[in-house]
């Protein structure tokens, strides 16, 4: 045996800190954009509803991609996995760091939008590698770090003074080291499984997304009566209606109904949905109103200055994910998502009432930090803590699935509300109530869910 891998089998942590370095890069590369977004706008000469697609179609690729590579996973092993979506990550972002026209750069984004299967990728390597009892550590060291990466990419943005080409380059470049790190410190534990992905599952699945999130999106433009988005709502409808059919029927779906509506994960299922949406909700919405001039009401920040206003919650984050572990000791998963989700949803609450001067944005920035890495740290325990090892990967995919449609939608519905000519203060509603309901069913999850629960064992 390489010594490498006889080290992790001793060792199993520096292989965890390897995946969270990972992961948090993973979701670097998804916040790095938003704050890009008017840059990206004025330099390829396109409307801010077309260039959101260059986030929105990168979280839709991952939320499909997820369960699937999951799936892959189980069947192929999950390190061969997650360094075939660093690889793709360091070639859309090379991709994107040479493209000059919005097609390419979708491409490329596209290609990025793989690495987020990395996270329930991780947490089914960690916990196959670490003994029970630091398992509700190790999952949310994954979590935080996962929130403190978010962070970090509004800060890269920045420092890069909005040089899309730069923030790119560097990208790619880090994934690589990622990458490295990974093929050296990580192994896989569990043995392979024998399966067929479900194809006709991702399928339905991207079309029936694709066509809700181009309706959501463009009913501002269109109108919301208007025959073109009345009929991708139907068409969004019907795909879902039949995917759900299919998913029912199949032996080996791509996402199993009985995993996102059980007892004992349908409060990770709702709450991830949510949070994501609130998380880039305010993240977008922030990114955005700093950057608006100051005739319609913004900041006009250059893309460094939202950075600095955004640090806050990227040290909360990094702060937080230090001592996570701690905190999953002495609290239950619920509760720290519930927790980490209503002060979220007070970051949005109080743009609303305050969004005038810098310093409000430096409150709602540390609120941000606070919600999410207390949330996040938690959610990857929450949507596992009941399901039995075999199904570790699946609930983690869906987890993971659910929460960047929540992303998704947050992108198209931001589009749709400044199309329409709606104020900054309705996204920051929008993000506040997200974060509250999100509170109160995991609240109301835990409380409920107080005796032992037992999640499907399979399809």
């Amino acid at each position: 045996m390489p010594a490498s891998r006889e080290a992790s089998r001793l060792n199993p942590w520096p292989a965890v800190v390897s995946l969270a370095f990972a992961a948090s890069i993973a979701a670097l590369q998804n916040t790095a954009v938003v704050p890009l977004l008017p840059v990206l706008q004025r330099e390829l000469n396109t409307s801010l509803s077309a260039v959101s697609w260059t986030l929105t179609l990168s979280l839709l690729v991952g939320a499909v991609s997820t369960p699937l590579l999951s799936r892959f996973g189980d069947m192929y092993g999950r390190r061969r996995m997650i360094l075939g979506a660093l690889a793709l990550l360091v070639a859309g972002s090379v991709l994107a760091a040479l493209a000059t026209s919005l097609t390419w750069l979708i491409v490329a984004r596209v290609l990025q939008g793989f690495v987020a299967a990395l996270v329930p990728l991780s947490i089914g390597v960690v916990r196959d590698s670490l003994p029970r009892q630091q398992l509700a550590t190790g999952i949310g060291v994954l979590s935080a770090t996962m929130g403190f990466g978010s962070g970090g990419g509004m800060i890269l943005a920045g420092l890069a003074s909005g040089d899309y080409h730069l923030v790119f380059w560097i990208t790619g470049g880090i994934s690589l080291v990622a990458a490295v790190i990974v093929a050296v410190l990580v192994r896989d534990s569990a043995p392979p499984v024998k399966g067929r992905p479900d194809l006709a599952g991702a399928a339905l699945l991207t079309g029936w997304l694709v066509a809700l999130l181009l309706a959501v999106s463009e009913g501002g433009s269109w109108g919301w009566a208007s025959p073109g988005v009345l009929g991708l709502f139907a068409v969004a409808a019907v795909l879902a209606a039949v995917w759900v059919l299919v998913e029912r029927r199949v032996a080996e779906p791509l996402v199993e109904m009985a995993m996102l509506v059980h007892r004992g994960t349908v409060g990770a299922t709702v709450s991830s949905l949510l949070l994501g949406f609130s998380f880039f909700t305010l993240l977008t919405g922030m990114s955005g109103f700093a950057q608006a001039p100051a005739a319609a009401g913004g900041l006009a920040a250059t893309t460094l200055q939202v950075g600095v206003y955004l640090l806050p919650s990227t040290l909360f984050m990094l702060v937080i994910s230090l001592f996570a572990g701690r905190i999953m000791r002495r609290l239950p998963a619920s509760v720290m998502v519930a927790i980490g989700s209503g002060v979220t949803g007070l970051a949005g609450l109080w743009l609303v009432l305050q969004h005038s001067a810098p310093a409000h944005l430096y409150v709602a920035s540390s609120l941000m930090g606070i919600g999410l890495g207390v949330g996040y740290a938690a959610l990857g325990t929450m949507a596992v803590e009941h399901v039995a090892a075999d199904r570790t990967a699946v609930a983690a995919g869906v987890n993971a699935l659910v929460r960047i449609v929540g992303g998704s939608v947050a992108g198209a519905a931001i589009a749709a509300v400044l199309a329409a000519g709606g104020g900054y203060p309705w996204v920051f509603g929008a993000a506040a109530g997200a974060g509250v309901v999100a509170a109160l069913f995991a609240a109301g999850y835990g409380y409920l869910n107080r005796g032992p629960v037992t999640a499907p064992s399979g399809h």
